[in-house]
Formats: structure tokens, sequence, C-alpha cells
């Protein structure tokens, strides 16, 4: 920071020629004056560095050592005696003349772990003098000026911009492994500097033309290929010379270095250059994710990064790229990479003359699946077995005799380690690429599609992977509810169904079905056994209420709730529904959205930040809300004008430009009755998985007490649509546990009888009194506790915990957890 000559700095420069001489100590004393005053501000000692030039070589050395001498009697304090060692070697121009070249050399090593510096700070000086007398800096330090370029931008200083551009050792970063394992492989040196150049939004042709001059130049495409991807691999792995945290912002250490992510940017582009081979756009997909993997403080990683890696894939041909677009269509929650994914998968439709959902149907691959849900291959004598159980992909092993083991043979593990390898990979594919499917289906029910039985059958019923999930569900065909009962379609009385190949098939919703219908589907599939991929023949239905008619065109059903905001936004954005977190700052924001285009509406969640007096209880570091508040939910036509509210509350107002005029929300009555009822279904979902309410560990009601009273209404309050669900589940599934002759269902709770105590298990919750005073029981869900075996559907995990609860405590004597233990004897 450049600041006005200082009238003390004037006077100590005058005085220097005549004082060095006899006393340097006290020409050093007026440096310090200067320096302290300026505190962490670079001082203006231009006049005194110029008198010092005028200084015979003799006193030169004399102040110099004056200086030396005041920096080792450590009696200034830290920011001071740094000004101190940069002046010694702004002083100590030429070879040899630094007397504290060791100091200056293990403070540049400290600049080495950190993530950029200030311009004042003067470590332009000490790594200038460094150099001048024939030594190097450290790749770390280098690391650090190329991150302060970036970060800082104009504010790092022409000085600094002009040493950082001249550091051309090393060509990346140090401090990431996969850049470390880069700089390894010599011979591709020339790919790494071109991959730096990728600093435009997209590859120009010069740049793709230059890439295929390097790839060349490094031995050829398989090369490069296995290089590159070999790298890609270690993205995101912590870092092996971690930054020291900056207190004034998110930890560097959580993020991409901003240096080395522009050449993974060069190499995501340069991998789309070459001919496509399996396990490419894999390996893109994965490096989109991991760049958007959020840190705290921080958000996204590198979104950058991300982009590039959907540019990536959306220049390659084949399914696999196809595939993973249209995975991470479903994934994706950040806004402006999500919007590049959703272009590449328009074009490519347009390029195939389709429409999009009919190019996300072609896109899902098999994953060398050959029937439905099953397929074998052969490691010599040992045989691979890949299965799908209950939404996930299992492999198994049998020996040459064909007997099951435990365990990859050896023989499988050493002559075919490749192909071993690229096996539990697309294990790991299958699994993500089952719940994205999933997810699609789920929200086919407001898509409102349907298509021919021929189609339907090839894509959905009879495909490799898809079909894992279809079999699970229940479609109509023609208008008749039919299921897969394990040989083929039949109806709820058990008919067989042969439709004719124009037949319509459409995904069956339990909206304007008949109590009886609706109860035998649920038994059907329960004696099937088949436990379905989300809530269908169990799916909640919400219907207008008394009140929702009477307030119009709004609901309250689901206000007044205390939210985890986190939680809320990325529910939300797997929903389908378009947030922005709140900050605590005087800003503007709409409410959380979801729009409706086969419906022409927009449905909206009305949200506030929450914040008390407390900023650290309430707050993240960067000033984001923990916590919401919610209000109503509101339909409007989905051309409709925005709403707004201030981030911490205030009221909505509808945000007219050019002339609009405002639009006043749809009256509920005119919403139609399966889109109210999918859109207050996610609400319920947000509200059931993000409430503070639901966690066991809130019973002192939080920060200051403050959602005490929130926490015991949610807590142990009256059922919502889901834990009413969940409580007719129950009643079918608590006669089949081993514990049933301890367990009824009596309102809002499941009572267990154990032999220390009674207890009763909220239905919405998860909470726990214990009788006979109703003390609050604390038991944090670890994922570890015992099977709750068959379960109608998926997705619920407040139903896994209540019944793994219910088998614990009907057995507390065997309980061992202290935790646990010691509230049970209190």
């Amino acid at each position: 920071m450049d600041v006005e000559p200082d009238p003390e700095a004037t006077e100590a420069a005058s005085s220097m020629r005549r004082t060095v001489g006899e006393d340097p100590a006290a020409v050093v004393e007026g440096f310090v004056r200067v320096i302290a005053r300026h505190h962490r501000h670079q001082p203006d000692l231009t006049e005194e560095l110029d008198a010092y030039d005028t200084l015979p070589a003799a006193d030169q050395r004399r102040l110099l050592a004056a200086v030396a001498a005041r920096y080792r009697s450590g009696a200034d304090p830290a920011t001071v005696r740094e000004r101190l060692l940069v002046l010694a070697a702004e002083l100590g121009r030429e070879p040899g003349e630094q007397p504290l070249a060791k100091e200056a050399a293990a403070r540049l090593a400290e600049v080495g772990r950190s993530n950029h510096f200030w311009r004042g700070d003067g470590y332009g000086t000490l790594a200038r003098a460094e150099l001048a007398a024939g030594g190097a800096l450290d790749p770390s330090v280098v690391a650090t000026f190329r991150r302060t370029v970036i970060t800082m931008g104009h504010h790092a200083g022409e000085e600094i911009a002009s040493m950082a551009r001249q550091m051309t050792e090393p060509v990346l970063n140090v401090g990431e492994e996969w850049a470390e394992r880069a700089m390894a492989d010599v011979g591709l040196r020339g790919v790494l500097e071109h991959a730096r150049t990728a600093t435009a939004s997209k590859p120009s042709a010069a740049w793709d033309e230059g890439a295929r001059t390097v790839i060349e130049a490094a031995g050829g495409a398989d090369a490069v290929r296995d290089a590159v991807l070999s790298w890609l691999a270690l993205v995101g792995r912590p870092r092996t010379l971690p930054l020291v945290p900056s207190p004034y912002g998110p930890d560097a250490n959580n993020a991409f270095d901003p240096y080395n992510a522009t050449a993974l940017r060069g190499l995501a582009w340069l991998l789309s250059l070459l001919p496509a081979r399996q396990g490419t756009p894999r390996a893109l997909a994965a490096l989109v994710e991991t760049a958007l993997k959020k840190a705290p403080g921080l958000g996204p990683r590198n979104p950058k990064v991300a982009n590039a890696g959907v540019i990536a894939l959306s220049r390659i041909d084949g399914e696999e790229a196809l595939a993973e677009l249209a995975r991470l269509a479903l994934r994706v929650s950040y806004k402006a990479t999500g919007k590049l994914v959703d272009q590449a998968l328009e074009t490519r439709a347009g390029a195939l003359g389709m429409t999009r959902e009919e190019v996300e149907e072609l896109a899902v691959p098999t994953y060398g699946l050959s029937e439905v849900g099953r397929a074998e291959y052969r490691f010599g004598e040992a045989t691979a077995l890949l299965e799908v159980h209950a939404g996930r992909a299992v492999l198994s092993w049998r020996n040459a005799a064909g007997k099951p083991v435990r365990s990859v043979p050896a023989a499988a593990r050493r002559d075919h380690a490749a192909e071993l390898k690229e096996l539990k990979a697309a294990v790991k594919d299958l699994t993500r690429m089952l719940g994205a499917q999933a997810e699609r289906l789920d929200r086919q029910f407001l898509a409102g599609r349907g298509w021919p039985y021929a189609r339907w059958r090839a894509h959905y019923l009879d495909h490799p992977l898809v079909g894992t999930l279809a079999r699970r569900l229940i479609w109509t065909v023609d208008g008749c509810s039919v299921a897969f009962d394990g040989t083929a379609l039949s109806t709820l009385g058990g008919d067989a169904c042969a439709p004719a190949a124009d037949a319509e098939v459409r995904l069956w919703h339990p909206v304007g079905r008949d109590a009886a219908e609706i109860s035998g589907w649920r038994s059907r599939l329960e004696d099937l056994g088949v436990t379905q991929p989300f809530k269908q023949a169990h799916r909640e239905v919400y219907p207008l209420t008394a009140a929702e008619r009477t307030t119009g065109t709004y609901s309250n059903r689901f206000a007044a709730h205390i939210l985890r905001q986190h939680q809320f936004h990325s529910l939300a954005a797997v929903r389908g529904w378009r947030n922005a977190l709140r900050l605590g700052v005087d800003d503007v924001c709409p409410p959380a959205v979801r729009e409706l285009p086969r419906w022409g509406l927009r449905a909206e969640y009305w949200i506030e930040g929450d914040g008390g007096d407390d900023w650290d209880a309430d707050m993240t570091e960067t000033g984001v809300y923990l916590r919401l508040r919610t209000d109503q939910v509101r339909f409007y036509p989905i051309d409709a004008p925005s709403n707004t509210a201030h981030c911490s509350g205030g009221g909505y107002d509808m945000w007219l430009r050019d002339g609009q005029d405002p639009v006043e929300p749809l009256p509920l009555t005119e919403i139609p009755e399966l889109v109210l009822s999918e859109v207050l279904r996610d609400v319920d979902l947000f509200v059931g998985v993000a409430s503070v309410g639901n966690d066991p560990t809130w019973a002192d009601g939080g920060p200051g007490g403050r959602f005490r009273e929130y926490w015991t209404s949610y807590g142990f309050g009256e059922l919502n649509q889901s834990a009413t669900t969940r409580r007719d589940v129950l009643a079918r599934l608590v006669p089949r546990l081993a514990v049933a002759d301890r367990c009824t269902l009596q309102g809002r709770f499941l009572h267990v009888r154990g032999d220390l105590r009674g207890y009763r298990i909220h239905l919405g919750s998860g909470n726990i009194l214990m009788e006979p005073d109703d003390q609050y029981l604390c038991i944090v869900p670890t994922g570890a506790g015992p099977d709750p075996g068959y379960l109608p559907f998926e997705g619920d995990r407040m139903l896994a915990v209540i019944l793994s609860k219910a088998l614990l405590l009907a057995n507390d004597t065997a309980i061992t957890d202290p935790a646990i233990t010691s509230q049970l004897r209190r």
C-alpha cells in the first residue's frame, strides 16, 4: 500500500549522513519509528534509501549491521521485526552483503506454507535478494508467488506479477499429489506446459491444434491418455504440503491450487481430443464431481475445472460420455455447471433428432450386464458374479469348482490385475448410476410422460440396469395397473398382461386411486418381497386441507419450521429446486423455486435466514446462515416476475422490471391434484430431513436454548404426512419382528418394552422418551445398529432408524455403549 512521505522519514534521511558514522543505531531507531507507525503496511523509506546510496561503503556496512543487530535483539514487535528483515534485504544489494540471509531464507520457507501474501509484506524484496545472491527459491515459495498473483489480481502489484512470470520452474505448483505425479513424468512436460495455457472459458481451434502437436511429441494418444488418466485419479486428495489456514477466510487446503487448476482444465480438454476409450468419460465425470465438492466457507472447490470437464464430455462421442452427462444432469446442483450439462444434452438430442428425455434413456449404459441385474466374468478358472441387490451392485466370487469364496482368488489378482481393476471401477459406477436413475424415475411423476409399450419394454423393463428399478415399480398399461411378478407383468389380481406394442405405459401414482387399490398393491409387493427404489405404493398424497381452502393462494402447512440451511440446500437441488444460500448481508434472494414446464407452473417455498445475537453460533465463518425459518408455499405461472425478500426476512415482494405488471399467486384449487401433492411432498421431505427437531443432540434447544420449544414440539408433536405413512408401514412390519411381543404402536409413538425401562419412539423424529417419567434418551444413529430386515421401499432413513432403535432397546440389558447405559440407569 503506497503512503505519503512521512515527515519523520524526511528528517531521518537528512540526519543520516551526519549520524551514521557516529551512531548507526540511532539511524535505525528512526527507521523503526517510521515502520511502527505504518503497522502491517509497507512504509515509504524512499528518501532513507536514496540517502543510503550516497553513503560511503564503510558507513553502509555499519548501517546494515545495525539493522541486523536491531532485528536480532528481538526488542520490537513481530510486525516491526519483519519490516527490518525486508529492510536488510533491500540495503544489502550486493552479493555477500546479507547479514540476515539465513533469517530471510527461513522466512521465505514459511511463506511457502501460505496460500498468498499481501503486496506490502515485502516478500518480493526477500525473494529478489535471495536470487541476487545466487540462491534459488524453494518450489513451495514459487507456488505461493503464483497463487498470490491469481488470488490478489492487480492488488498483488506489478513487481510481484513480474517476478511470478519469470518463475518458470517447476512447471506446476508443488503441494498437490496429482501435480507432483505429473511433473515426475518428465517426457510429458510439453503436455503440461500446453495445459497451463487453458485460460479461456472453452478451447479454441488454435488451442486444439497446439494440443495435437504436443500429444504427438509426447509419444502419441495412448501414452498421453494413460498418463493423464493416472493423474486425474489423484485430484482432490489431501495436499502433500499443507498450507497454514488463514484466520480471515476459508481454508485453502480444501481448495484446488488455482495455478494448477488452469492446467487441469487444459488436461480435461486435451482428453476429449484423443480417440475414445472406455474409462475416459468416467474420469472426466469424476473430475467434475470432485471439483464441485463443497468445502466449508468456500462452496464448490473449483467450478471452472468442473465446467472444463463438462465441455470435454460434450466433445466425446459415444454412449459412455452421453451416459455420464445424463448422470451429471441429475446430480449437479451448481447452477452454472448444471446449465452447461443441460446445454450439452440438448445439443446432443438435437443432433440425433430426439427429445432430451429420449437421449437420457438411450444414454443409460449396461456396464456389461448380460441380463437384468446380473453378469458373469471369467478370470482364468475363477468367476466373478455381478448382481444388483437393493439398489447397489454387489460382486461375489466362485472358485474353479464353482463354490462361493469370500475374497478375490489369488490367481485372479495375480494374472488379471488390469481387468479386475476395471471391473471394480464398473461396480462403483453402476451403483452411482442406479441412484441417478432412481432419481430420474422419481421425477417422472411430474414429467407426465408416456411410452409406447415396445419402447418402454426395451428401455425400462428389460434394460439390464434400469430393469432392476422398473421391475420394482407399478405401471399403468392403457390405464390398467400392472407390476412385474418375477416372471411377467401381471395385474393386482394376478392376471397376466400382454399389451400391444403401441399400448401406452405410464408410471403409476396413488393420486386418484381408491384406498382398496393402494392397500392391495402394498400387500402384493410385500408378498413378492419387493423393496421399491423409492416410495410409490406407499407414496404420501397431499389433498387440499380446509385451512388451505381458506387461505386460498398459499399453504402454511410447512411454515414455522427451523431447518439446517446447507442440508436443505443440497436436498432441494436433488429434488429439482433452485435455491440460493442465505447470507448475513444486506441483500435479497428469491424463494426456493421448482419450475414445472409441463404444467406451466412455478412452485415457491418462502424461507428466510435465521440469526440470533451470537454470530459464531448462527453463521459460518463466511457469513452464511446455519439455519432457515420456513413460511408459505405458493404457485405462480412459470413466466411470472420473481419474488424476492431480504436474506434475513421481512416479507417477499414481486420484482417488477421493464414495466411488468404484478402477477397474483394462483388459487390452490386451480393447481392439479398431482402437482400439488408432489410439491407439498417435496416440502414435507425438506422439513422431515433438515429440521433441527429430529436432531437427537438438540434436547437443550441449540445455541442459547433458543429452539427448545420448537425442538420439543417437533420432536414429540403431531405427525406430518410422511410420519403418518411411516406409522402405517410399521403397523405391517412390527408383527414380523423378532421382538414383536415387546412392541406396540400407540398414536405418535412406537412403544418398546425393555428389561430396564419402557421406551416411546416418536414416529416423526425418532426421538425417545423413557418410561415411567418421560426422561429423554439420546441415541445418535451411527449406521451400525441392528438390521431392521425387510423394508417396502428405499430412501426413508428414519424408518430404518426407528426399527433399529426398537431392536436395540427391546434387548436393553445387552447394550454396552456407555453413552447409552449411563442414561438408562440414571
